[in-house]
């Protein structure tokens, strides 16, 4: 009901822009291009150190000034009409991996209960939702598939340097019977709002090949402007 109360508010009360408070705009257009990074598109990103197992990854803007408020105003305020432009950069991440052309899942990474229940939403599957939708607008074979959960509880990565977010997140991420089985079917790209150390990312790799999938790659909406720099060596 939360997230039901919210998307009846966006629709009648004034807002100002996520990313720079512009009034009375939802998203700005100069705020609309700082998520497409200027008009340059998806870029492929790496972290340091690389997390064993982590795929590659493509993002679709740095996570930084206009970007990062976009986003955090989607996932922590529930500005829930801002997933259809979030959805938008994720496609072009998306695009960027490739899946050969065939039938594509994309997975995202999937939240606490706990924390979908304090939001009245899950980001992340939100954002995935648009993102699929736009690349079937283009004629792409693309579904969300919810193939992860949580096995056990995980602390808050907020603060944890690289390598105890790899312990934090070990053995965290499983794949159901269920989905286990549709992952057989189709090549996986694995989707999350942000990635940072890679640590998630290589957890719900591992959790997927597991179940007998294959992980065609990752796609994220932002990474940190860092992880965009090995692009120009």
């Amino acid at each position: 009901m939360r997230g039901v109360w919210r998307e009846l508010a966006d629709l009648v009360l004034p807002v100002d822009c996520a990313g720079c408070g512009r009034p009375r705009t939802e998203l700005c257009a100069a705020c609309h291009r700082a998520l497409w990074r200027g008009g340059r598109g998806a870029a492929r990103v790496r972290p340091r150190p690389v997390p064993a197992g982590l795929p590659r990854v493509w993002a679709g803007a740095p996570y930084a000034d206009e970007v990062r408020a976009v986003l955090l105003a989607h996932k922590e305020r529930g500005a829930l009409r801002l997933a259809a432009p979030l959805g938008a950069v994720l496609a072009g991440a998306v695009r960027g991996v490739g899946g050969g052309g065939g039938p594509l899942l994309l997975v995202p990474v999937p939240s606490a209960r706990r924390a979908v229940a304090g939001r009245g939403h899950d980001p992340v599957r939100r954002i995935a939702l648009a993102a699929s939708a736009e690349l079937r607008r283009r004629g792409l074979d693309v579904r969300v598939l919810a193939g992860l959960r949580q096995r056990r509880a995980v602390v808050d990565q907020a603060g944890l340097g690289a390598r105890q977010r790899l312990v934090n997140v070990a053995g965290a991420l499983e794949v159901p019977g269920v989905a286990g089985r549709l992952l057989a079917g189709a090549p996986a790209l694995l989707v999350d709002d942000l990635v940072t150390t890679g640590a998630t990312l290589a957890e719900a790799a591992r959790a997927v090949r597991a179940a007998g999938g294959r992980v065609t790659g990752a796609a994220v909406v932002a990474a940190p402007r860092s992880s965009f720099s090995f692009n120009s060596a």
